[in-house]
């Protein structure tokens, strides 16, 4: 099923030709109605757009990271008049200056028409009940699902984030078909329902976004909850949720909506474009978006393009691989480099090993170990949980295993490592 059938399924040739044609022209308005991207091409010795003549010329402009928004915000960047904005959202700015992202009524409605092919992408129909648990407030998440299931024609239960045993009654009662959030709260979810003895039947489609998933993270709450799980990929700077796109039901890649955004893979080191199939930075060209378009922006996001080919689903736009972790969040321990989303998969492959656990990196004397908790059915030891994680990830952690339940609990987005001097 297809949202916007020829968009979605619009040849390779011809989608590289609206690239090359939206490329040019976007290039052209940040240029003129832009202060901070005059300065920042003219530094690279590129002011005038009509030097941008072909979409190979991409590689020679300049890179946006989170600092270009933080030193611009609120309004350094944007490219339209404040009378015609309509709504903004930003990141937590947790680590600096928060990053804000502007919109357009125009905005509004790519970022809607992006999520509403997510969503019929993962198997939406009109009329379909939709519970979204993200918050409504500077988040994008929970008026990003919004948004996209007023487009695609969905009922919406906007139950936003916590209370949990308020959204499993509600599922129940509302026949609750399609849930959204980040994967971590669908298994706090699955708990409370356990504890209060409640089946959600109706319940078939997930939608989850905000932070990274093992593969044996989806297998668990597909089995679990009896549902088919989506992974969703957009963030504060392309315009948010789903803007990017989604895993379809073929399961082989999340697909990125070309005719909206260009997906470059870069060194992380070097910043050098690398080949399909080589894993790196995800860097993003936002095509048409008004208020503020984003022009190789460096996500911090590790993957791949794993594919240009048309997908089984039908669809013709390029697929990545699932976010492997982000730059910054690499772990490196006594040599061996890896990321939390290894643990996770290397976790969930041994028999009785339940979804909670918590990565605490110890630092004594400048000298790095870790520790792995993790919750576990009677009969699992951490001898176990050691010995498995030694043969995969080539490194023993030291950790213990807890009962069911004894480990703590969040009711949105999971943290997983916790530093400790």
């Amino acid at each position: 099923m297809y949202f916007s059938p020829e968009a979605e399924t619009l040849p390779q040739d011809a989608l590289k030709t609206l690239q090359s044609q939206r490329f040019k022209d976007v290039v052209r308005y940040v240029l003129e109605h832009s202060a901070y991207y005059r300065k920042k091409y003219a530094g690279a010795g590129l002011s005038d757009a009509r030097s941008i003549t072909s979409l190979d010329q991409l590689p020679l402009l300049p890179v946006l990271s989170k600092e270009d928004f933080r030193n611009t915000y609120p309004f350094g960047m944007c490219c339209v008049p404040r009378n015609e904005l309509r709504e903004m959202h930003q990141s937590s700015g947790s680590t600096g200056a928060p990053v804000a992202m502007l919109y357009t009524a125009e905005d509004l409605d790519q970022w809607a028409e992006c999520m509403a092919r997510c969503y019929v992408m993962a198997g939406a129909e009109t009329g379909d009940v939709i519970q979204i648990t993200p918050s409504f407030g500077l988040f994008n998440g929970g008026f990003g699902m919004y948004h996209g299931a007023r487009k695609a024609g969905l009922f919406v239960i906007p139950t936003g984030s916590g209370n949990t045993e308020r959204q499993v009654r509600m599922a129940k009662d509302f026949d609750t078909r399609i849930f959204t959030g980040v994967v971590s709260y669908a298994v706090r979810v699955l708990e409370v329902m356990r504890e209060m003895k409640v089946a959600l039947p109706s319940l078939k489609i997930g939608v989850f976004g905000a932070e990274s998933f093992s593969e044996g993270m989806r297998q668990r709450i597909e089995s679990e909850l009896g549902i088919k799980a989506f992974d969703i990929y957009g963030m504060t700077e392309t315009g948010g949720v789903g803007t990017l796109g989604q895993d379809c039901p073929a399961r082989c890649g999340i697909h990125v909506w070309e005719d909206h955004y260009i997906v470059e893979v870069l060194d992380p080191v070097t910043g050098k474009v690398l080949p399909d199939g080589t894993t790196g930075e995800i860097t993003i060209t936002s095509l048409s978006r008004k208020a503020l378009p984003v022009i190789r922006f460096r996500t911090g996001d590790l993957s791949k393009i794993v594919s240009r080919e048309k997908c089984a689903c039908g669809r013709t736009h390029l697929r990545i691989a699932p976010i492997a972790g982000r730059t910054d969040d690499m772990l490196i321990i006594k040599g061996v480099n890896f990321f939390p989303k290894q643990v996770e998969n290397a976790l969930l492959e041994i028999p009785g090993v339940l979804t909670q656990y918590q990565i605490i990196i110890e630092e004594i004397d400048g000298v790095k170990n870790i520790r792995v908790n993790v919750e576990a059915e009677e009969g699992v030891t951490g001898y176990m949980v050691e010995k498995h994680l030694k043969e995969r990830l080539g490194f023993s952690p030291k950790g213990d295993v807890f009962k069911p339940g004894e480990l703590p609990r969040q009711e949105g987005k999971a943290q997983r490592v916790f530093y400790k001097k």
